[in-house]
């Protein structure tokens, strides 16, 4: 072999392609090995996430856990045959080790919701911590509540003692549901009748003494929960209509952004008559 000669001469007028190398596809392979052992990682390693389900339901005009979730004092109770029910979600605790692969079934099943945990417990801290912190909530979820009642009925609070029972619940998305509840046991419709029409009633948002209703998280979920439990219609915040299409079969969805909003669609659905839907 000459010193200017090929192992591979090429044909004349062809210039020469580069050759592929021997160790490209080993470099290859060996570049894939961190990929491959992050997402073996990755499998067994807890994530940042809580999965949420469908939690249970509460009838706000009924019993739970011994007494009556609404107790008075100082003024009639009308009795009630329909059903005011608070909805919650069930969320894994944000100690519990979450991995890939449920957060991936999560994404793919309607009756689970994949969220961040700060989404779900905003407190951060201990479990000790957040329940402290959701127990708060709630507390000042009811004062709000039964401060919107008092209002929209025009009732004297030194006059009218209520007391709201429903502990093992956190959070304040129980609001709307409690105010309302107050005002079936006191007032009813309005005209002898029940606020409920005799219907199974859920709903789910805040409430502020003003009777201002506010979003809350999970309301997809929560809408399961009140099919699931026999309700036929589910108030939801006004804001959230988009996120509870499309509803459980069966499910009536409607929109309210205030208490006096509720109130109204509720007297109407009780007379038969037409009230917005989302």
């Amino acid at each position: 072999m000459t010193p200017h000669s090929s192992p591979h001469p090429s044909r004349p007028g062809t210039p020469d392609r580069p050759r592929p190398s021997l160790s490209r596809p080993r470099a290859v392979a060996l570049g894939a090995v961190p990929v491959v052992v992050l997402l073996a990682v990755a499998g067994f390693a807890p994530l940042p996430y809580s999965v949420a389900r469908p939690g249970q339901t509460t009838d706000v005009l009924g019993t739970h856990g011994g007494g009556e979730v609404i107790s008075t004092s100082g003024a009639a109770v009308r009795k009630t045959s329909g059903q005011l029910r608070m909805v919650a979600i069930q969320a894994t605790a944000p100690t519990a080790d979450i991995r890939v692969g449920e957060v991936v079934e999560g994404w793919f099943r309607t009756d689970r919701a994949v969220l961040p945990l700060l989404a779900v417990f905003p407190s951060g801290g201990s479990e000790a911590e957040i329940a402290q912190h959701n127990a708060a909530d709630m507390k000042s979820s009811q004062r709000a509540a039964i401060a919107a009642a008092f209002r929209f009925l025009h009732r004297d609070p030194d006059r009218v003692k209520v007391r709201l029972r429903l502990d093992d619940v956190g959070g304040p998305s129980a609001g709307l549901m409690f105010s309302l509840g107050i005002v079936d046991k006191l007032a009813g419709d309005g005209s002898g009748g029940e606020l409920t029409g005799g219907r199974t009633i859920a709903g789910t948002g805040t409430i502020d003494a003003d009777g201002r209703v506010g979003a809350v998280g999970g309301a997809p979920l929560k809408t399961q929960a009140a099919r699931r439990d026999g309700a036929s219609v589910f108030l939801v915040p006004k804001a959230e209509c988009a996120q509870v299409q499309p509803a459980p079969k069966g499910l009536r969805l409607v929109p309210v952004t205030t208490l006096k909003d509720a109130v109204r669609a509720l007297r109407t659905l009780a007379k038969g008559g037409p009230v917005p839907g989302c």
